[in-house]
């Protein structure tokens, strides 16, 4: 009697992503932040599921990643990694650091960083910012705890920059980026993402590092991509960027399913009696 064996994928890890990068295999990076999502994005064979800061827009409703606290985010990404595990526990989970749970000292960073992790069993982390924190993304890693960097447009910088406009277009960010990225790798990271950057400057990152490039609105050379599922799936019809796809348009669905719903409720269709007892 021949059985059918089910083999689950071997769970993604940072020295798969290297080798993926090596081997010039490409990276698929979306955002999740709850269970039901997570298995859907694990059952479809995402490589990272990152959990990440833009949960403060997307979730909450802020108009910033800023006001995210270390607990909403742990709270977020334990429901991640659950779905994770539940469904084919393939895909690696990079929970953001939130806005001041790194900034401060490197003995606070270390202390919130080992907070995050020992919550739950989640992969890894990921920091804003390059030359400024390399001394902090080191001493993370240093003690074991992976580290993806994060250059660009840094959205827990946003009243800095005072807009959501492309970053290092001039000559002097453009290399200043260059050298973040290299600091950010000779301190241990396993990868960093290029976030609104010119297509050509992040081709030249990626050239010029050993660790994969994430992009998002930074060009096809990156190693792999990242997107905010609420945007590739329709969901946010206010938020229509140039570097987002639209896969779906779930908004219309899900306000057509639940029009029909109230319908049926007020005209005495829900439930029927093969859906009563």
């Amino acid at each position: 009697m021949n059985r059918r064996v089910q083999h689950k994928a071997a769970h993604v890890t940072t020295r798969r992503l290297l080798d993926m990068k090596q081997g010039k295999e490409k990276i698929s990076v979306l955002t999740a932040y709850d269970y039901t999502m997570a298995r859907i994005l694990d059952r479809a064979g995402v490589d990272v599921i990152l959990v990440g800061d833009s949960a403060s827009n997307v979730f909450a409703g802020h108009s910033t990643t800023l006001p995210i606290t270390i607990e909403e985010m742990i709270y977020h990404a334990k429901a991640v990694v659950k779905g994770v595990q539940d469904e084919s526990n393939r895909a690696m989970v990079v929970v953001d650091m939130p806005f001041m749970s790194y900034q401060i000292s490197g003995d606070e960073a270390l202390r919130n960083a080992g907070k995050i992790m020992k919550e739950h069993e989640c992969d890894a982390l990921k920091l804003e910012g390059g030359m400024i924190i390399a001394d902090t993304v080191k001493r993370i890693t240093d003690v074991g705890i992976p580290v993806m960097g994060h250059l660009g447009l840094m959205p827990q910088s946003i009243y800095k920059y005072g807009s959501y406009k492309v970053r290092a277009e001039e000559e002097r960010e453009a290399d200043q980026l260059l050298e973040d990225a290299r600091a950010l790798e000779e301190s241990g990271a396993f990868a960093v993402v290029l976030e609104k950057i010119p297509s050509a400057l992040a081709a030249e990152v990626t050239r010029s590092l050993t660790i994969p490039t994430i992009g998002i609105g930074a060009g096809v050379e990156c190693d792999g991509q990242v997107l905010v599922i609420n945007d590739i799936l329709g969901l946010n019809r206010e938020f229509h960027p140039r570097f987002v796809r639209q896969y779906a348009d779930l908004n219309t669905v899900i306000e057509d399913a639940v029009k029909s719903y109230v319908h049926d409720v007020r005209e005495r269709a829900f439930p029927s009696a093969d859906e009563s007892y």
